[in-house]
């Protein structure tokens, strides 16, 4: 039950990427409340608020994608430490305009479009750099421990945000944050050299479409994605969370509400060790979704808040596991030449979802009620892994002792640590 800390061990460059992306998460968690809140009192007005997830959606999305042929065609580690200096710029210009006499609302949402711009060309790399500098049988045990750092700074960092910017104002919450990410920047700059591929091709609109073909033609490895999606788009009630607690007569709670979910996957991420023993990452993926569903489903149709709160966490703790399968899937059986592209199609599926399931939420939440729109949309969470599990058996038969796309990554991987112990020596 405890981490597994065999890649914090073996790996230096894991410990460094490990050590900024703590560093970074908590800083960004400031931004991430502080932005909206300045909004709020800058126009004190809900759509002002609710319009910034639009302005940042469509530069996510493109480069998103774009982020992720770079990411298969340059150096990943120069890529992760320009993205990072971008966000550190931007990070300070908010900064700067926050200290002005009258702040200007227009750069807020200039400034927000081009953090999603950013952090779209930078996840794909990030993402894909830890198969290269993490042996290939610990990649589940690494994205274990790099969800532990993430689902504490989910649960801590919005309190931290919130006294911070109560007591000292957003400007002390920005200033924090161009601090974390300078912290970020030295550590990243220690990681070595993670070059691209032999024959990779260069980022074009082809390349892009060729990663989007490889992973059209693995079902096993396109249904992680659409699970996903199924997932949130049917059972992430975020959105309606002010209204739930309202109806629960528990407007107390709110902030529990939100802090549930990643406390339940905080607990599951520090004590993850077993999930190393797992080689059947298609079934764990399937029952981790249902557990979701069902999670959500029980949540919506009980009316005491307290048990609202444990299927939250319950919700949270399956997330969690349905997250450690779908990254094993992934950082195990595609291509390093692949790598980076698919990182990209990945992070849409993780952000589209959620900003569908907000908006799905509210809709049926005014047609049928609010406990209506949970209960209902996880039942249709479970139905839809059902089906989606029925139509691609082969899911249900991943195993990575035997798969051969794993059997031939790991030898890619094998490979690859050969030639850089090489030119080490």
């Amino acid at each position: 039950m405890r981490p597994d800390l065999t890649p914090w061990r073996s790996s230096r460059d894991f410990r460094l990427l490990w050590s900024a992306g703590c560093v970074s998460s908590f800083g960004s968690f400031l931004t991430y409340v502080a932005l909206p809140l300045q909004i709020k009192h800058l126009t004190n007005s809900p759509i002002a608020v609710g319009l910034i997830g639009a302005v940042e959606l469509v530069p996510l999305i493109v480069f998103g994608l774009w982020g992720g042929a770079l990411a298969d065609a340059l150096d990943r580690r120069k890529l992760v430490l320009g993205s990072e200096v971008g966000l550190l710029l931007l990070s300070g210009m908010l900064l700067l305009n926050a200290l002005l006499p009258d702040p200007v609302l227009w750069l807020v949402y200039v400034v927000a479009a081009l953090v999603a711009a950013a952090d779209g060309l930078q996840r794909p790399a990030l993402d894909s750099m830890t198969p290269r500098i993490v042996p290939h049988d610990q990649l589940t045990a690494a994205f274990t421990l790099l969800s532990l750092y993430r689902n504490a700074a989910s649960v801590a960092g919005p309190a931290l945000a919130g006294v911070i910017v109560a007591v000292a104002g957003v400007e002390t919450a920005y200033a924090l944050d161009v601090l974390t990410f300078a912290v970020s920047l030295v550590l990243l700059y220690k990681i070595r050299a993670v070059p691209p591929s032999t024959g990779a091709e260069k980022p074009s609109l082809s390349a892009i479409a060729n990663g989007i073909r490889y992973a059209w033609g693995r079902k096993d490895l396109l249904s992680t994605y659409v699970i996903d999606i199924v997932a949130m788009l049917f059972a992430f009630p975020v959105a309606i969370y002010a209204f739930w607690a309202s109806d629960l007569k528990a407007d107390w709670a709110l902030g529990l509400m939100y802090g549930a979910t990643a406390a339940g996957a905080l607990v599951v991420s520090a004590t993850g060790g077993w999930t190393s023993h797992v080689h059947r990452h298609g079934r764990m993926l399937v029952f981790a979704a249902l557990g979701w569903g069902v999670s959500i489903a029980l949540a919506g149709l009980v009316g005491n808040v307290w048990l609202v709160l444990l299927c939250l966490a319950l919700a949270g703790g399956a997330d969690q596991i349905s997250g450690v399968a779908r990254s094993s899937i992934w950082n195990q059986s595609i291509p390093d030449e692949f790598r980076g592209r698919l990182a990209g199609v990945e992070l849409l599926s993780y952000s589209v979802g959620p900003q569908l399931g907000q908006a799905r939420a509210g809709g049926m939440a005014t047609a049928i009620g609010v406990r209506g729109s949970v209960w209902a949309g996880g039942l249709a969470c479970v139905v839809g892994v059902v089906a989606l599990t029925a139509a691609v058996p082969r899911l249900l038969r991943y195993d990575d002792r035997t798969d051969e796309h794993v059997a031939a990554v790991r030898a890619q991987h094998a490979a690859q640590a050969a030639e850089r112990d090489a030119l080490a020596a």
